[in-house]
């Protein structure tokens, strides 16, 4: 039985998703503070956790921040009453997998953590111990990237994202595609990916802004440069089922 950890300072809305959870087979437990909230996550080790982005005492995301700092890969489902775009990208980029705005309807809510519990059809341990492609080293058991002499140390998401593009040089694919084939989702914010991009490029490139080694090909979608191929001729090879803004 998967455990799931809802962390809201409403306690009828944490009982209420846990009661959801509870029904579709998980076990859960609740939380109405960040305090007691992150002690439950570091003892109780679930497998998912819903959690609030405005918390007494600490918010949400500083208590997300924290645990990605200590390296801790749980999949994390956000809660706010904030439903802009930007909002969205902000907790994605503290480490959030999804972002659900309030109020929600409890039975979505559940079909989206359980599609976080699931392992995509591409991950870590589907990666080579070691790939290089276009100038670019990966090292699956240290779960580096090295390019053009900057070395980073990768999230799991991170690498599976990357080491997926890698294996398809020049080949772009669109958000909701990789959405699907990287992350195993059906649905789900596709804004997640996008962050995922922008991290990677953060950590590899030599100017974020101008990337060079992953590119975003627009209409068509995200591709790892493969070298000697003009962007233009990738454009006009790819498949233009999704466009990418």
């Amino acid at each position: 039985m998967t455990k799931v950890l809802v962390v809201d300072d409403d306690a009828l809305v944490a009982s209420s998703v846990a009661a959801y959870l509870t029904q579709a087979g998980h076990d859960a437990r609740t939380a109405t503070d960040a305090v007691e909230g992150e002690r439950t996550w570091r003892t109780w080790e679930p497998d998912a956790v819903v959690l609030d982005v405005l918390l007494p005492g600490s918010s949400g995301l500083e208590m997300l921040t924290r645990r990605r700092r200590d390296g801790d890969a749980t999949p994390v489902l956000l809660l706010s009453g904030l439903a802009s775009a930007d909002d969205r990208v902000v907790g994605l980029e503290h480490g959030a997998d999804d972002y659900v705005t309030k109020p929600f309807d409890a039975r979505e809510l559940v079909l989206r953590v359980e599609a976080l519990l699931r392992r995509g059809p591409f991950d870590v341990q589907h990666a080579p111990v070691r790939l290089e492609v276009s100038g670019l080293v990966l090292d699956g058991a240290a779960r580096t990237a090295t390019y053009r002499g900057r070395v980073a140390e990768l999230t799991p998401r991170e690498f599976a994202l990357l080491s997926f593009l890698a294996q398809r040089p020049g080949h772009p694919f669109g958000r909701r595609e990789l959405l699907r084939r990287v992350w195993g989702w059906t649905f789900g914010d596709d804004s997640t990916v996008m962050v995922h991009i922008r991290r990677l490029r953060t950590k590899l490139e030599e100017d974020p802004a101008r990337p060079e080694l992953v590119v975003n090909l627009r209409g068509t979608g995200y591709a790892l440069m493969a070298e000697g191929v003009p962007a233009g001729e990738l454009a006009d090879a790819a498949d233009r089922t999704e466009v990418v803004s």
